[in-house]
């Protein structure tokens, strides 16, 4: 009797894809971005009071990219194909575009932005909006955002990959924010060189006979900083990195006064926007999802980015890199089926624990 009335309360219990649904995707995508500006202000306040050198090592990059993630069948009019860069090739799924800010050399990372590409909208307008559109209008709304909470920050050092290398968008990021997009260059790309001498990106990415620089803030890397004209950017910098054990390779933005290796630190923290998603797809199994609406699977993934977010700062920050967000994910899982959650009103969890000491 006991076991059948655990089992009518459980069903009793609010549907948890209806509860993802009950709030339009711009709700969900609201709540996402003011999280960000509330974790971040109180930050950037604290950091702008200290000295110079602690305001260094508290350095805001933001970071865009997109992934896809995989979702078969029709039933949500978000599924299409797309090209996944992590295992080049094209695949059917939903292809998010996300916003971080890492802190530092990644003390924290956190997720200010989010959205879903729609394959093939319909009504008035252009096919579906461009990654690169995508990030210009998720920038230019956090800029405005802690603007209108009185917080003024430095001009933003935006880094993404060489899909995000349009001219366009480097000259907004410049002209309305007096920022930089640091992107790494293509091998078709072409420049010449203050000599006279045109180079191909081909060039920087296998030639060796550079002015090669080292410095202690990078170490482990040398690299040749290189001013040049492009038929298409105009007056750049580019910055070419040989780093022990990887590829050669070379970074592009507009010209600017910025030190090579503050952009060379900049590049790495790159990283951290892959581990996002990475954790997104493995340790929080966001493919795994089976709702059957946008509204839901937009709850869906703004809860795990919000997840991911709480996991990062338990790891980095409360357990101060001694447990690993795998380990968190680990004891949550093994340790919450020991735990008699009667009282918190949880009948369904409860149930099992009744089962095994039956």
């Amino acid at each position: 009797m006991r076991k059948r009335a655990y089992a009518d309360r459980a069903l009793s219990l609010p549907n948890p894809l209806r509860l993802l649904g009950a709030l339009p995707k711009r709700s969900w995508i609201k709540r996402l971005r003011r999280l960000g500006v509330e974790v971040l202000e109180p930050l950037w306040r604290h950091a702008a009071s200290k000295s110079e050198a602690t305001r260094s090592r508290w350095q805001w990059t933001w970071v865009a990219d997109d992934s896809v993630f995989k979702k078969y069948g029709e039933q949500l009019g978000l599924v299409g194909t797309w090209w996944s860069g992590q295992e080049h090739r094209v695949l059917s799924g939903i292809d998010g575009v996300l916003l971080v800010v890492v802190i530092g050399e990644g003390k924290l990372v956190v997720p200010v932005d989010f959205a879903i590409r729609r394959p093939d909208p319909t009504g008035r307008g252009a096919p579906c909006r461009d990654k690169l559109h995508w990030v210009q209008s998720m920038l230019d709304g956090r800029m405005a955002a802690f603007r209108r909470r009185g917080v003024e920050l430095p001009p933003p050092l935006v880094v993404a990959d060489s899909w995000f290398s349009d001219s366009k968008l480097m000259r907004h990021v410049a002209a309305t924010h007096e920022g930089t997009l640091l992107v790494e260059g293509k091998s078709t790309y072409v420049f010449e060189l203050p000599d006279g001498r045109q180079v191909k990106g081909d060039d920087l990415q296998h030639q060796r006979d550079w002015p090669w620089r080292d410095s202690p803030q990078v170490p482990g890397v040398r690299y040749a900083r290189l001013r040049a004209t492009s038929p298409t950017y105009g007056a750049v910098t580019l910055i070419v990195v040989d780093e022990h054990g990887e590829e050669q390779f070379y970074v592009m933005c507009l010209e600017t006064a910025i030190s090579a290796p503050r952009l060379i630190r900049a590049w790495k923290r790159r990283w951290w926007i892959e581990h996002c998603f990475r954790t997104l797809k493995h340790l929080l199994a966001t493919g795994a999802c089976q709702v059957q609406n946008e509204e839901a699977y937009y709850g869906h993934l703004v809860l795990r980015l919000m997840g991911c977010l709480v996991l990062f700062y338990t790891s980095r920050v409360i357990c101060k890199g001694r447990m690993t967000m795998e380990e968190i994910i680990f004891s949550l899982k093994h340790y919450w089926r020991f735990v008699d959650s009667e009282p918190l009103e949880l009948k369904a969890l409860s149930q099992g624990v009744d089962e095994k000491v039956a």
